[in-house]
């Protein structure tokens, strides 16, 4: 089973750039995984809940076990976020198309990390 299999087998994410913009990948993503059964926990300091769901402000104030991290924000923001992941010793995340940059795969490299950089929202279809 490779990364990606063995990433979408687990139940619990985390969406950091989540939004209530119905537009936006990170209410599509958000509302996907939710769909197909994931616990999903949506990220973004500025609100308190997308359709429902208790948005957090960080990866540290959710009470919950995260498996792993998706995050659909531009590359500067994802290296921030990537700091969090590794203080919140979560050891996997998704990079959506627009996030990747050589800064974060080396972070990643560096630190334990396990990228998949993959669409989420396409995998799951």
């Amino acid at each position: 089973m490779d990364l990606k299999e063995q990433t979408m087998e687990m139940k619990n994410w985390a969406v950091v750039g989540a939004s209530d913009d119905k537009d936006s990948y990170g209410y599509k993503i958000v509302k996907r995984l939710s769909k197909n059964g994931y616990n999903v926990y949506p990220v973004n300091p500025k609100l308190s809940q997308i359709d429902g769901l208790t948005a957090y402000t960080n990866l540290k104030n959710i009470p919950y076990k995260v498996d792993v991290v998706d995050i659909v924000v531009r590359p500067e923001i994802a290296i921030k976020a990537m700091k969090k992941v590794k203080e919140e010793g979560i050891k996997y995340v998704w990079l959506q198309p627009g996030t990747r940059s050589d800064e974060i795969r080396k972070y990643a490299k560096e630190n334990d990390i396990e990228l998949v950089e993959n669409c989420i929202y396409e995998s799951l279809g």
